[in-house]
Order: structure tokens, then C-alpha cells, then sequence
């Protein structure tokens, strides 16, 4: 494996992990969209563009949705 690739799953790593502590569930699906991003370019240098390409379709129509329904939710505070 190369160094970059590495480096992407590093990313890959740390975007779920903040991902799953977020509080805010708009960071989180902003970290969800990165880590979808992430997993396309990871894709994209092991030479499978075709499932990077889907990957970057499906990750970006899924936050979309996401965004759509949280600004359909009120906010309101946890105190």
C-alpha cells in the first residue's frame, strides 16, 4: 500500500471516529459527506474509478437528503 493511501484511510479513520462523537448532527453528516469523499479518492488510487465514481454519487444524493431533512427538524437545546 501506498504512503497516500495511508494518509486517506488515516482520514478515513479520523472522519468516522468524529463522526460518531459528534453532538451536532449537522457535523456529523458533513463528516459523513468527507468520509464519502475520502472513500472515493481511496478508490480512485486503487485504481477503481468506476466504484469511486458511484461512491462520490451516492455519498453526495445521501447528504443532500440528510441536509434536507435537518433543516426540516427544529433544533433545539439539550439544556
Amino acid at each position: 500500500m501506498e504512503l497516500v493511501q495511508v494518509v486517506v484511510l488515516l482520514v478515513l479513520i479520523g472522519c468516522a471516529l468524529v463522526a460518531l462523537g459528534a453532538t451536532d448532527l449537522l457535523v456529523a453528516v458533513i463528516l459523513f459527506g468527507a468520509f464519502s469523499y475520502g472513500s472515493a479518492i481511496l478508490f480512485a488510487l486503487m485504481n477503481a474509478v468506476d466504484v469511486g465514481f458511484v461512491e462520490a454519487i451516492i455519498g453526495t444524493v445521501m447528504s443532500l437528503i440528510y441536509i434536507s431533512v435537518l433543516f426540516g427538524l427544529e433544533r433545539r437545546s439539550s439544556r
